[in-house]
């Protein structure tokens, strides 16, 4: 008589199931560490805990902002596995951060491998379709921030994010009488403690090398020191802003009379900042100001531009990336603000926000101006210079 083939089912072995450990470092591909059993005893148990997936598609500053959730994260469930899920320029954004195990990168393999997991908890900063659908799919026991509803319609997934939700409803509420921070809008809408918690950004010891190299290479001290003297103060001109928005961005001619005024100042050095779409700008911008600045090279990739924005100490810029680079490197920033709202964004209480005042049309979001750009026209030149003298003399004071 034939003998029936015992079939062993899937996850079981032939001495029974198999036990796969609660540590990060497990693939299940091959051994964590060369030699060791895996299966028989964990080498280095690095338990997942709570398993939190972060959902942040945005522009890359709105991606930096975000990052100050992470500590608050941590309060909340100090035993977690944090993922993030981001566009491919922002990814990078998220390196070398202590608070992060995974990043993934917005596409296809991402989410096919994410839909397969299974959170405890899925965070979604973002009010796109794309990301609330992408958040209904993911399997998880709880879903903070947006999502969809049957009929395709943004909405809140918990009663703490109706405050941010409703915000982008109400340009009235948005524009006049909010007084919330970006940072403290996310935190509470994520159902987290806010405590003020400054953005997450950390150079590799590689980038920390190269901006030395950079400090020597332009002549620039290599660390702020007042023993025998006084260092220069650097000054960086964030010249551009995303193309989606082109209106927060001074004239050429504007950036021209600050750098023949503050060139003129003792100790002062000026850097020249941007991106690649700041290239053409910026080239315009050295060839008038000649030798009174110093151009930074604006195709080296997002964490090249961070270093160089490391090597200020101020830097002056309008709502952008840069502005939100500068304030995560933790630089003194004059920022100045036609469109968008200066309420939002926190500078630590290192720098100070120029607004127009008695501009009925500001903030206005607004791609395009009807208005020929009066809040740029409005930008005061002379109190920026002023700023840039008030702060060179409060570090150069024997008190600071």
């Amino acid at each position: 008589m034939r003998k029936k083939t015992a079939h062993r089912k899937p996850g079981k072995s032939a001495g029974g199931p198999v036990r796969i450990p609660d540590c990060k470092n497990f693939t299940g591909y091959k051994p964590c560490f060369p030699g060791e059993k895996c299966l028989e005893k964990c080498a280095d148990p690095r338990p997942y805990g709570t398993k939190i997936l972060i959902v942040n598609l945005e522009a890359m500053g709105n991606v930096l902002v975000s990052t100050t959730l992470l500590p608050a994260i941590k309060r909340k469930y100090p035993a977690s596995t944090i993922s993030w899920i981001t566009l491919g320029n922002a990814a990078r954004l998220l390196e070398n951060n202590p608070y992060i195990d995974n990043v993934y990168i917005w596409g296809p393999e991402s989410w096919l491998r994410l839909v397969a997991l299974k959170f405890d908890v899925v965070m979604n900063i973002d009010k796109s379709v794309s990301s609330c659908a992408f958040t209904m799919a993911v399997r998880s026991g709880k879903k903070l921030g947006y999502g969809l509803n049957g009929n395709g319609q943004i909405i809140p997934l918990n009663t703490e994010a109706r405050y941010n939700y409703t915000l982008g409803l109400d340009d009235h509420l948005k524009f006049r009488i909010n007084r919330k921070t970006t940072s403290q809008l996310l935190t509470e809408a994520m159902g987290l403690q806010y405590k003020r918690d400054e953005y997450v950004l950390r150079l590799t010891q590689e980038e920390e090398q190269f901006c030395m190299k950079a400090r020597r290479e332009y002549g620039l001290p290599a660390s702020r020191s007042r023993a025998g003297g006084v260092s220069p103060l650097i000054v960086g001109f964030n010249t551009g802003c995303s193309p989606l928005y082109p209106n927060k961005k001074m004239t050429v001619e504007q950036h021209l009379v600050l750098v023949e005024q503050l060139s003129g100042r003792e100790g002062v050095r000026l850097l020249l900042l941007g991106g690649p779409e700041d290239t053409e700008r910026n080239s315009e911008i050295a060839r008038h100001a000649g030798d009174k600045l110093i151009g930074t090279p604006t195709t080296g990739g997002v964490r090249r531009g961070i270093c160089y924005v490391n090597l200020c100490d101020v830097v002056i810029t309008g709502d952008s990336f840069g502005m939100h680079a500068a304030i995560a490197m933790k630089k003194h920033v004059i920022a100045w603000f036609g469109l968008s709202c200066p309420q939002e964004i926190d500078l630590f209480s290192r720098g100070v926000k120029l607004v127009p005042e008695g501009l009925e049309c500001s903030p206005c979001w607004k791609r395009e101006c009807p208005f020929n750009l009066e809040c740029i026209q409005m930008i005061d030149l002379e109190r920026i210079v002023a700023e840039v003298a008030r702060f060179q003399m409060s570090i150069n004071s024997p008190r600071a």
